[in-house]
């Protein structure tokens, strides 16, 4: 899957991303397959879990590329939890990763 050209609402990238029909759950896995933590498809987290199952897709793995990639497609929610660290859990993980942080596995849990 070749990267979307995220634009600067969230929503209209979201639009583009794949569905995510039928993935139960997202894990993030460190380097030595240890579970730090899992996203749910359930209302509240979806958009997270398109996002990362996107950013699995396109980049194979959740490097400090893909989390720059990933931090455009969350578009203003990207400037509001820089603002507000803590308030977007799954926007801090990526500018983490951005920033230099060790890169993570995303392993899809089918439902």
């Amino acid at each position: 899957m070749q990267p979307i050209q995220p634009g600067h609402v969230f929503k209209e990238n979201l639009a583009q991303l794949p569905a995510i029909d039928g993935i139960e759950r997202l894990d993030l896995a460190d380097g030595h397959g240890a579970v730090l933590a899992s996203i749910e498809n359930k209302p509240g987290k979806q958009g997270s879990l398109a996002v990362y199952y996107y950013l699995r897709e396109a980049f194979g793995s959740l490097d400090a590329r893909a989390a720059e990639h990933g931090l455009a497609v969350f578009a203003e929610h990207t400037a509001d939890a820089r603002h507000r660290p803590g308030a977007h859990p799954n926007v801090d993980r990526l500018l983490e990763i951005a920033a230099g942080g060790p890169a993570l596995k995303i392993e899809v849990v089918k439902a």
